[in-house]
């Protein structure tokens, strides 16, 4: 199974079966001397730029194996690494060839924290949702955000209307909402906004 993704939650991978090739291109340094690479992760395929995309998922990993994609000879263009280099590799993967030579992992991109205290993304409803994993946070510790202070709550409904609190998304993430309104709108949050856990 091959998977073609421009961006992917990193929580979704383990859903799908092992062998599965993953295609990612996430890749503003096309054309440069960044290195073309392959990440064989818990028995899943990933194939990509070496600059940084595949560093949490190699981290969290418990067997983590990397090759560099061997130089075709056919034309590849500057710009369009996704077709003409990532596509055929990941092909390649599918029939269960791997078209590289063993590396270390790529040290380029610098490493990507497991968390991020920050939202990330604000949702149609206003709902901010963070970069930090559910898994990473106790249900009795309580979120400061832009002054207010916001306690676990499993559901909407269990939130007062009205009443910022914070949540495990359905992508495994923590989200703040607010029963009945907007928490971007009560809140004052905008992407970037920083929060920190109150032990």
């Amino acid at each position: 199974m091959i998977v073609i993704c421009s961006d992917f939650g990193i929580g979704y991978v383990y859903e799908f079966p092992p062998g599965s090739v993953f295609l990612c291109v996430v890749d503003p340094g096309v054309g440069t001397q960044r290195r073309a690479v392959i990440l064989e992760a818990d028995g899943r395929w990933f194939v990509g730029p070496g600059n940084g995309l595949f560093d949490i998922i190699a981290r969290r990993a418990t067997t983590a194996r990397w090759w560099e994609i061997a130089p075709s000879d056919a034309a590849i263009s500057n710009t369009f690494h996704g077709r003409d280099l990532f596509a055929p590799a990941a092909a390649a993967l599918a029939r269960d060839t791997v078209p590289g030579e063993a590396c270390e992992a790529p040290t380029d991109a610098g490493a990507w924290p497991d968390d991020l205290l920050e939202v990330v993304y604000i949702d149609h409803y206003g709902n901010c949702m963070s970069g930090l994993r559910g898994t990473s946070i106790s249900t009795t510790q309580t979120v400061e955000c832009n002054g207010r202070l916001l306690r676990y709550r499993r559901t909407f409904a269990e939130g007062e209307k009205g009443e910022p609190f914070w949540y495990v998304n359905a992508n495994g993430l923590v989200e703040f909402a607010v029963n009945q309104q907007r928490a971007a709108d009560v809140m004052g949050l905008d992407i970037g906004a920083l929060f920190r856990i109150v032990e």
